[in-house]
Formats: structure tokens, sequence, C-alpha cells
């Protein structure tokens, strides 16, 4: 099932909702998409109402109360930033507010002059959890979506720590949906910048997998329904600059889009 997060309607008055897309039968391509009654955090229930796909405005596909990261998760990145893998993941936050969705701009910051692309699975998480134990993790995950958690590698050299470069607006493109039926363990994942492949690998060279993060990071905080682990990113990590489009593309998931804009 794939979930998504959207408006329709007239702008001054659009709604806003969950839904889960349609296909039609046979062609293998989502046309519609079905309204969800309230949110997908638990047994989901639909409205009965149908909204065509091209009438509906994707947003991300959650607003997470946290965006908890992973960094130096795959060895060759580890290696390329210039240091060995680390014994145990590495965690950093990044806002809510640097959350947006499939087509949105990414906004260049003026304060930086280095910004970097890094492509990533992100779990998103669909109960309310602490704690949880290594063998129930897969019970506590509602999905899988893209990811793409920019940074602003200069300000991240200067600083010294990652709040600041990785929590800018926009600094967070998720989507363009919620994939539930997947297997996390052996997918292939790159990210493209105008179309040529800068990113290419496979979530089977995770370091730490979907499971050992779920039960790393519920050990720290409580995790809320909707919120979003990122996993990491594999090597060949770049620059963007105003007007180049990134395209994050995950096996079984799809592919999530974005184009860097001055700010």
């Amino acid at each position: 099932m794939r979930i998504v997060r959207f408006s329709y309607g007239d702008p001054g008055s659009a709604a806003l909702a969950f839904g889960v897309l349609v296909e039609e039968p046979g062609a293998g391509v989502p046309e519609r998409i079905a309204v969800i009654d309230g949110h997908p955090f638990g047994e989901i229930s639909l409205t009965g109402a149908q909204i065509p796909l091209a009438q509906a405005r994707m947003l991300p596909p959650v607003l997470p109360s946290k965006v908890v990261a992973i960094g130096k998760n795959y060895a060759d990145h580890a290696r390329e930033m210039g240091g060995e893998p680390p014994a145990e993941p590495v965690m950093f936050l990044k806002p809510s507010t640097s959350v947006v969705g499939p087509g949105a701009t990414i906004a260049y910051p003026s304060l930086s002059q280095h910004v970097d692309f890094e492509g990533e699975l992100a779990v998103v998480i669909g109960r309310l959890c602490r704690e949880v134990p290594l063998e129930r993790a897969a019970d506590v995950v509602l999905g899988y979506t893209c990811a793409n958690d920019v940074t602003a590698r200069d300000l991240q050299r200067a600083d010294g720590q990652w709040s600041r470069a990785k929590g800018f607006d926009t600094f967070c493109p998720l989507g363009p949906w919620i994939e539930t039926d997947l297997d996390p363990s052996d997918l292939a994942i790159s990210t493209a910048v105008n179309g040529v492949v800068k990113q290419d690998s496979r979530t089977s060279l995770l370091l730490h997998d979907v499971g050992e993060l779920v039960a790393f990071v519920s050990n720290v905080m409580t995790l809320l329904p909707g919120d979003v682990i990122l996993t990491g990113t594999p090597a060949g990590v770049g620059p963007v600059v105003a007007g180049d489009q990134i395209s994050v593309t995950i096996e079984g998931i799809g592919t999530l889009t974005n184009t860097v804009v001055a700010r």
C-alpha cells in the first residue's frame, strides 16, 4: 500500500488529507487517491471518496515531530568524509521545519557556499514507542519513503557539529509516498543530479540496518507516530547549485525529485 498526504480543491479553501494510491486495473499506474478517514496510524479506514491524482497536490507524506538522522552508516561514505565507520550509530536531529514534499524547492541559504545532496532511505514510525527490542522493530514501522538529507557542508565543517548545517528550512525533502509493503534489507538506492547518477548503492550495505536503528533510537527517545528515521547516505555525495534538479530513487518505493533555488 502506498500512503500519500495531499491537498485538493481551490487554493483558498484547499482540504488536506491522507490517502491510498489506487492503480487502474491492468495499467499498474496510480490514477486516483482513495481518501483515508483521519490518519494512517493504526487501522486504516477509507471514507469512500476518491480524488483524481491529477487534481491533487502531493505534500510531504508525514509531518514528523522530529527527524532522527543517522550519519556515516555506509562504510564508503564514512571514508569519503575522511573517517572510519563508527562502531555505533551516529545520531543527530533535523527540525520538522526542514521537511518539504515531492516537487518542492530546496532553498540554497545565503550563509553557505557549499550545499550537498544526500539520498537516503527513510523509515516512518507508525506508533508511539520507546525501548523497542530488536526483534519487535518491524512492529512499530508504518513504512518507508525516500529522503534527501541536504547539508551545508562548509557550515558543518566550521561548526564542528551538524545542527545548523542540516537544519535549514527545506533541507529534508521526503516522499513521494510511504510504501508499507516493503522489505528494506536489500534495495537499490541512487541519487541523480540533472539526470546524471551520482550515488548508486544498496541498503544491504548499511552498517546498522533498520531494525538496529529503530532499537537504538527508541532507547534514547520516545518515537511518535509519523516520526522519521533517516538511515544514512552512501558514497557519492556532492555539491549542488541553484537550478539543479535532484532525484532520489529507491527500489520498491519510487522517486523523490526537488529543484534547488536561491533563497
